[in-house]
């Protein structure tokens, strides 16, 4: 008897250009249309009735089934090929839920996997968005909060260990803006030897899903910004969450209909259409960053440059070394003079462009101090090593020769 082969698996690059979108259902056309409709006709009164079992959580969809669409609040088609398309790009992914913005995705995990008197663990420095949500509505909501400084594994471990009723241990690494990682695995094992299995929840956007895989190190869900690197171009405000779990994504989508934050039809078309593109963007980048960052550690301005292939720390290069594939495109740099010499630097610069986010084609600096981290308390921002001559720089896909004599310049300037 001949052997059955097992079925072919495509690779992602592959599955990314090809799942989710059947060109039948778009009169043939090669790439997805854009649909936008707000509310969609059912093939009968009893799928009507199914589409409403499942979309409120009473049943589960059948293997192969194809649910009737609802409302375009619940989910709409470029919503479902997004998800799909999306999933190849995570390894270990099984299902994903897409938002209308990066703060829109972290808030609706919060929301929906904690409650009153419950406790997340958040790494420091954090995203200010993030810390402020956290801070000014869910802790007076009742939640308890505990910051840990990013690459602290054993401060991580020891507050994992002691908290109460913990629910999510939040990681962000590389920490933004100071490029500090922590030990993913140390934090997934904290978490598996507590008895209530709180959730290991990964903002992975500085690095990933191109440089650094939390899934695959048993990471619960995976958080992105989709606006920064997904995305590209700077065109776009959308959030990703994926799990390997596919009954999280339905908690997810289930308080994301009751929101109202899911990602619109012409934003998950333009986002769909770049994913295909988001590992060659992200290779250009890291190796244009990996030039420049190596090239200006001696210039007589800059008192030293955080980036990843420069770790002298011994801990954080093990760390680097164990859950990162290359280094990525965001660097920091600290100048001697402080402020002024930051501010200087910024105006100084002319291919280099002053402005928050990142990971968009075009490279971008800011002054995170009186920025995108200056909500936070003074001591806080010293005590994670912020200070008022760091400025911080998302690499684009420019040529590096030129990046690299545009930032020279403005060091001498500065």
């Amino acid at each position: 008897m001949k052997k059955r082969e097992p079925p072919y698996v495509v690779r992602p690059p592959t599955a990314v250009l090809t799942r989710g979108f059947d060109p039948r259902l778009s009169v043939g056309s090669a790439r997805p249309a854009v649909f936008r409709s707000s509310t969609y006709v059912f093939t009968s009164p009893d799928s009507a009735a199914r589409a409403f079992e499942v979309a409120l959580g009473r049943a589960r969809p059948a293997p192969g089934e194809n649910v009737d669409l609802i409302y375009a609040r619940l989910s709409h088609p470029n919503a479902e090929i997004l998800e799909d398309q999306v999933v190849p790009l995570e390894r270990e992914a099984q299902a994903a839920a897409v938002f209308n913005s990066g703060m829109a995705a972290i808030s609706t995990t919060f929301l929906t996997f904690c409650g009153p008197g419950q406790t997340v663990i958040y790494t420091t420095p954090v995203y200010g968005g993030t810390r402020h949500f956290l801070r000014a509505l869910m802790e007076p909501w009742g939640l308890r909060t505990i910051a840990v400084p990013a690459g602290d594994t054993l401060a991580l471990e020891r507050a994992v260990e002691s908290a109460k009723d913990l629910r999510i241990v939040l990681v962000e690494t590389p920490a933004n803006p100071t490029l500090v990682m922590t030990d993913l695995r140390a934090a997934v094992e904290a978490a598996r030897r507590r008895p209530d299995s709180p959730l290991v929840v990964v903002d992975n956007t500085f690095l990933g899903p191109t440089f650094q895989h939390p899934l695959e190190l048993g990471a619960d869900l995976v958080v992105y910004s989709a606006t920064k690197y997904l995305a590209g171009f700077s065109d776009v405000l959308a959030g990703v969450v994926l799990a390997r779990d596919p009954e999280l994504v339905t908690s997810l989508r289930g308080t994301r209909a009751v929101l109202g934050n899911i990602l619109q039809p012409d934003e998950s078309w333009l986002l769909q259409s770049r994913l295909p593109t988001v590992t060659l963007r992200m290779n250009r980048q890291s190796k244009n960053a990996q030039r420049i960052a190596e090239l200006i550690t001696k210039h007589p301005a800059v008192t030293r440059v955080l980036y990843p292939s420069l770790f002298t720390d011994h801990e954080q290069a093990r760390i680097r070394d164990a859950q990162c594939d290359f280094p990525g495109a965001m660097m920091s740099i600290e100048l001697a003079g402080g402020r002024p010499a930051a501010f200087t630097f910024l105006r100084s610069l002319r291919i280099v462009r002053n402005a928050v986010s990142l990971g968009g084609m075009e490279s971008l600096a800011c002054h995170p101090r009186t920025t995108t981290h200056s909500e936070l308390p003074v001591e806080e921002l010293d005590r994670a090593g912020i200070g008022e001559g760091l400025v911080r720089i998302s690499v684009g896909t420019e040529d590096w020769r030129d990046l690299l004599r545009d930032i020279r310049d403005a060091l001498d300037a500065a």
